[in-house]
């Protein structure tokens, strides 16, 4: 049902490849430059502050990096900040934090974005389970591989789960792309 493979790979290629271009280029240095015929050389240029570029609003591996460093935020009813979750309102904050606008209810976000197969999600997905009566009544958002986070009731805190586990493949009702 759901593939880690190929996706990941190359992803993990990609960003191993960046931070190698990266550290080439991050230092700032600035070339001495050519001494010129009949005169003193020319003193070094400043070199240019350098600020760590943001990712682009819909980064999906930024995104699902927010979440996951909320991990242990505790489960409130209504919650939407660090100090309580409730899912729909961690995906909110979370999404609020790369300035996405999203819905802030679990029928509104599965009615948002564009819907994503199983085998085609990547970080930042939202994950929809149906856990009381039908359609989509709980929210969570992929990690990769088979993981995703989410702020359930049950044990009362931001966690990591898998997607294959008996409880949630046999609840699952769908993904979307919100970024």
């Amino acid at each position: 049902m759901f593939r880690a493979g190929t996706h990941a790979t190359r992803a993990l290629a990609l960003l191993l490849l960046t931070m190698t271009a990266a550290g080439c280029a991050s230092t700032g240095a600035v070339p001495r430059p050519f001494p010129s015929p009949g005169g003193p050389p020319t003193p070094p240029a400043e070199p240019a502050s350098v600020s760590p570029a943001m990712p682009p609003a819909g980064d999906g591996y930024a995104i699902a990096g927010t979440a996951l460093a909320l991990r242990g935020a505790p489960y409130r009813n209504g919650g939407s900040d660090p100090a309580g979750f409730d899912c729909s309102g961690f995906i909110w904050y979370v999404f609020g934090q790369h300035g996405v606008h999203v819905a802030r209810t679990v029928g509104e976000l599965f009615r948002e974005g564009t819907e994503v197969s199983a085998d085609a999600m990547q970080p930042g997905d939202l994950i929809f389970f149906s856990t009381q009566g039908s359609g989509a009544s709980h929210v969570g958002m992929a990690i990769g591989g088979d993981e995703f986070v989410h702020a359930p009731s049950s044990r009362g805190e931001v966690r990591v789960e898998r997607l294959t586990a008996a409880y949630w493949a046999s609840r699952y009702v769908g993904a979307r792309r919100v970024r």
